[in-house]
């Protein structure tokens, strides 16, 4: 069996021999490719960072509307656990002030609108025995001390709140004192007075509450006093 072997080519006399192509291979950066022999290569290509998955690249661009939501919920707890907390304060504060600032208008001539309801109704109370001029500077008195203490609070709270339900009992009787006033003719409906008087039920409604509180932390002290409980 005759064996051949593979002769290169040689190119024809005046050519000019041809550049051997260079060979590359694309390889990871941190792989090198070494190859044996004279002409062998070493070829290293970067390769292009794979691009960041879409959720993350979102994710890190801007906070998410799921985060949004949840910090706006933590806010409200805190807000609602905060007037939670301070309830009680809020609501006697609030109907303190109320009390205060209309019984410092009852000290100006005619700068309260309910001034006249309050004096007329006064006066058929006392029978018409004392002069007009001390009953509104009475009132004055009551109210803007009724406010006082519901502001104060402390040893001032509770004759305050005796006080505020006493005057409540009066600013309702006008209700059957003054017919005329405070109902129209002919009809079940309050007038712009009478509506003056009714709205004072939520006022109720809230020292109600302050003093079920006042009261009931009252009792829980002379509990732990007396050891019991």
């Amino acid at each position: 069996m005759r064996s051949y072997t593979a002769e290169p080519s040689l190119p024809p006399p005046g050519a000019t021999p041809h550049a051997r192509p260079h060979l590359s291979i694309a390889t990871p950066a941190s792989t090198p490719v070494s190859g044996s022999g004279p002409d062998s290569t070493v070829a290293s290509v970067p390769r292009a960072p794979a691009p960041a998955p879409a959720p993350e690249r979102a994710a890190t661009a801007a906070p998410t509307t799921a985060t949004a939501v949840t910090a706006g919920a933590q806010a409200l707890n805190r807000l609602a656990a905060y007037i939670n907390a301070h309830s009680h304060a809020l609501l006697r504060v609030t109907v303190g002030i109320v009390f205060f600032g209309f019984g410092v208008l009852k000290l100006f001539p005619s700068a309260s609108p309910a001034e006249q309801l309050a004096v007329d109704a006064a006066t058929k109370m006392t029978l018409g025995m004392v002069p007009e001029t001390v009953l509104l500077l009475s009132l004055a008195a009551l109210e803007t001390a009724i406010g006082i203490g519901l502001i104060v609070g402390r040893r001032l709270l509770r004759p305050a709140l005796v006080a505020f339900f006493l005057h409540m009992g009066g600013v309702f009787s006008t209700l059957l004192l003054l017919p005329d006033a405070m109902w129209q003719p002919h009809s079940p409906a309050p007038t712009m007075e009478g509506q003056y008087v009714v709205k004072n039920v939520v006022l109720v409604a809230v020292c109600l509450v302050v003093a079920a509180h006042e009261w009931g932390r009252g009792d829980d002290r002379s509990r732990a006093g007396n050891g019991t409980g």
